[in-house]
């Protein structure tokens, strides 16, 4: 059976044999030695990287290593609360930071450390998803909401719906008015600055 590795726009780890193009953690172990996830995350500190940099090579849940976790693609990772990693991302890092100091009127651009702080009441809440309610129309491109039970990335007038595959159907964006929104509240502020996160081929126009 694959590893419970794979993240769902809804922030959880599941199963699946479908391949994420992008590959992150939630600040250290999750798993036990039997490679079976036993708690949510290990920090504030939720990032999301490449899958290949610089050559390195790991062991998928080696043993008190960090467990690495795999997205669709980056809206998948900004849905479920993590933030580009400022080594192997460093550019993409950058450009989050300045739209994260333009949406919060910040002097300064925010250190690693003080978006991890910032982000993760806006992520999770005794051990739940934080989740909240705004008007579909307000919301900018890559964002994800859950429409009866599923996950919609936000594109233009249309809404993709999500799999662990990718996306595999396009829905009109208007006859929606109020929707659950996935995305953390201060990423969507990030986004609304013109940061826009990387979208699987799938859901290219």
């Amino acid at each position: 059976m694959p590893l419970q590795n794979r993240v769902d726009p809804f922030g959880r780890l599941f199963h699946t044999t479908a391949r994420g193009t992008m590959m992150g953690n939630r600040g250290g172990v999750l798993h036990n030695t039997n490679r079976e996830i036993v708690r949510t995350y290990a920090s504030p500190r939720w990032i999301a990287c490449l899958l290949q940099f610089r050559g390195r090579r790991r062991e998928v849940m080696a043993p008190s290593r960090y467990t690495e976790q795999f997205f669709l693609d980056e809206a998948v990772a900004f849905a479920a609360g993590h933030r580009p990693c400022a080594e192997c991302r460093r550019e993409r890092y950058e450009a989050f930071r300045q739209a994260w100091k333009s949406a919060f009127q910040q002097e300064n651009l925010p250190p690693a450390g003080e978006l991890d702080l910032k982000l993760q009441p806006a992520r999770i809440n005794g051990g739940k998803k934080v989740n909240y309610q705004a008007p579909l129309p307000t919301l900018p491109d890559g964002c994800f909401v859950a429409i009866d039970g599923d996950a919609f990335l936000v594109a233009g007038e249309t809404l993709l719906l999500w799999t662990p595959e990718g996306y595999i159907r396009r829905e009109p964006r208007h006859g929606h008015t109020s929707v659950t929104v996935l995305t953390p509240a201060p990423i969507v502020d990030c986004f609304r600055q013109g940061y826009r996160p990387q979208v699987h081929k799938s859901g290219l126009s």
